[in-house]
């Protein structure tokens, strides 16, 4: 496979095969996000991507499922994502759902009768970056949404028969307000109701806009044990049923399962590694 950049999908589609089907993120404007800065947006051509699922095809594969890439396939024309699908099961007869990253914006702009079809086309999950619960941590981070326009999106997107699953941010809200973004956060899932929830704890590059926020005094980072005590509380206050895996990888540490059953057993998992990073010295996730 030819990839152009950093390869991002999230680890729940890791046994997908990942499709490219542009380079970068049509976006790429939230301050937090490193990954596609250096690459400038464009669609790769369909002669370009039907000649890798024919290269697939050869070599005896037929996967179950696709994941679209790169940062944001959702963005793509209704038009262009049909050919696309209709392109994937024709090479891979036993694919039963195409999974891609969107944004609030790129379901917004589709037509309700736009999403259907593509649901129709075998489209099943839309990964969405809500990161935050806040709406003035949104503005803030730079995001193309507030929480209106997210909750429009995702009944627009269920409603059509996806299934949409979250991208969030513990200590996304910053130093002193883990414990409220928790609660806003469960909240807005426990109204809208992801499939699963991925959450990658916030870290800072140095090259990125928010930390030149961070050294102009806008922003005051968390440190780890407060990241960990906000999703400790998000965890206690899901009520959704929902796949959980979330990330601290300056620690590290990672704590999955799904919710309800295994509450338990992941709230003692982050009670523990609370335990242990109390008798650190504070440790702010800048790299």
């Amino acid at each position: 496979m030819e990839y152009e950049g950093q390869i991002c999908r999230t680890p729940m589609e890791r046994g997908a095969f990942m499709l490219p089907v542009s380079v970068g993120c049509s976006y790429n404007q939230c301050y937090f996000c490193m990954l596609f800065k250096h690459l400038r947006y464009r669609e790769l051509p369909l002669e370009q991507i039907e000649g890798e699922l024919q290269r697939v095809q050869r070599a005896g594969g037929n996967p179950e499922r696709v994941f679209l890439g790169d940062g944001n396939a959702f963005h793509l024309s209704t038009e262009r994502l049909l050919r696309i699908l209709e392109l994937v099961h024709r090479y891979f007869p036993a694919c039963t759902g195409v999974n891609m990253d969107a944004t609030v914006e790129s379901i917004l702009s589709k037509g309700d009768g736009e999403l259907r079809a593509l649901a129709r086309a075998g489209v099943r999950h839309l990964y969405l970056g809500i990161e935050s619960g806040l709406d003035d941590v949104l503005r803030l981070m730079h995001k193309d949404h507030t929480l209106a326009q997210a909750y429009e999106a995702i009944g627009r997107l269920q409603a059509a028969g996806m299934v949409y699953d979250a991208h969030m941010m513990t200590g996304i809200a910053g130093q002193g307000r883990g414990e409220e973004n928790a609660r806003a956060i469960a909240a807005f899932y426990n109204r809208t109701h992801p499939g699963r929830i991925v959450n990658f704890s916030l870290f800072i590059h140095r090259q990125s806009p928010l930390y030149r926020l961070v050294e102009e005094g806008r922003f005051r980072p968390a440190d780890e044990t407060e990241n960990l005590r906000e999703e400790r509380l998000l965890l206690e206050l899901l009520e959704t049923p929902v796949e959980y895996d979330g990330f601290h990888d300056v620690i590290p540490f990672r704590v999955r399962g799904n919710l309800p059953g295994q509450r338990e057993k992941m709230l003692r998992q982050l009670s523990a590694a609370i335990a242990v990073q109390e008798t650190k010295a504070p440790l702010v996730a800048v790299v």
